[in-house]
């Protein structure tokens, strides 16, 4: 089968587009100018030139294929105006869906995020997919809209299925390094209670996910919650990477709300400078938005089931930052012990 890829040299596109090269799909990818592609066209996958923001290139890329999985986003930074967000988030899954009607596309599976439900509510937690929107920044917010484009695409019979991940993770992926970091010089603070959830979902088991999005006649026209086996306190999270580590976990902990002006501050003086903040709301909110999710539609209508625990991706994604020097020194004796014990069968 003939299938496009956007954001194919992101985290979670660039593994969805090699498990599709392996399984013997015929792989496209829109690229941006500029972008990494090599490890791309080392697997065979076309590279279609262009930007997710311009409707003629993301024609050029839907045009002759059979699927398309639209995981491209602006995400992580805090560098661009909102319009940009949403040129890319709404209006570029705008292009796509167009495209795909235009060229008569069997399916096209849009990468949504859990964070339109925002925070959720403890007394309603675990969220799913009826939960109510409640997105609390920019990227949530242009993320709900493209998705709400996609809602209206399958009002109107298109053939779409939407998926919402859970916070990805994962040995390749960046977005925890800063964290692991702080925790292994015993700079980490931990702001509030740490009681929140902080709902995770490794890499591999999300792609198993995606992929049964794109093959499931029982995923059309409907939307997943794609999370891990469990989630955990943001508290117990910073507990295990420190035990991982082999350090002591973080004794200290202050009250959030400074944290929160100080980010809100940081953010008013760098966004308009088009400097990346070294500090942002997204990043504070962790202490204070609790994100727990629930998989079940998902089990129950495609068969999906993750396997990766989140202390064992935690170990595995701590592994892969030392080998790539990311993290000081060599992997600690009991980490590489426990993750050879688990290749070996002899693990829990």
């Amino acid at each position: 089968m003939k299938v496009l890829v956007t954001g194919a040299t992101g985290f979670t596109g660039s593994r969805l587009a090699g498990r599709l090269v392996e399984a013997g799909h015929e792989v496209k990818a829109l690229c941006r100018p500029g972008s990494t592609i090599d490890p791309l066209i080392e697997q065979g996958i076309q590279i279609v030139e262009g930007d997710i923001t311009d409707p003629d290139a993301v024609a050029r890329a839907v045009k002759g294929v059979e699927k398309v999985y639209h995981i491209a986003a602006c995400f992580r930074t805090a560098g661009h105006t909102d319009d940009y967000y949403r040129a890319v988030n709404r209006d570029g899954t705008g292009h796509v869906l167009e495209a795909a009607r235009r060229y008569g596309t069997e399916r096209v599976v849009h990468c949504s995020t859990g964070g339109v439900h925002g925070h959720i509510e403890p007394e309603i937690a675990p969220a799913d997919e009826t939960t109510r929107f409640n997105p609390g920044d920019i990227y949530q917010i242009t993320k709900l809209e493209g998705e709400l484009l996609a809602q209206e695409a399958i009002k109107s019979g298109q053939p779409v299925t939407i998926f919402r991940p859970a916070g990805i993770y994962g040995p390749g992926d960046m977005r925890l390094l800063k964290l692991f970091r702080a925790i292994q010089n015993r700079w980490f603070v931990l702001f509030g209670k740490g009681n929140v959830h902080f709902g995770l979902v490794y890499i591999d088991d999300l792609v198993d996910g995606i992929i049964l999005c794109g093959d499931c006649d029982e995923a059309l026209g409907e939307t997943f919650i794609l999370s891990g086996p469990e989630s955990m306190p943001l508290r117990d999270m910073v507990h295990a990477i420190a035990t991982i580590l082999e350090v002591d976990p973080p004794r200290w902990r202050f009250p959030v709300g400074p944290l929160l002006i100080a980010a809100a501050l940081c953010e008013a003086v760098c966004v308009p400078l088009g400097i990346e903040p070294p500090l942002h709301r997204r990043r504070a909110h962790v202490f204070v938005k609790n994100r727990e999710f629930t998989h079940a539609k998902a089990t129950r209508l495609l068969g999906y089931r993750p396997e990766i625990h989140a202390e064992e991706g935690l170990r595995r994604t701590a592994f892969w930052y030392f080998e790539q020097g990311l993290l000081d020194g060599p992997p600690p004796k009991g980490l590489t012990d426990s993750l050879l014990n688990k290749e070996a069968g002899k693990g829990p």
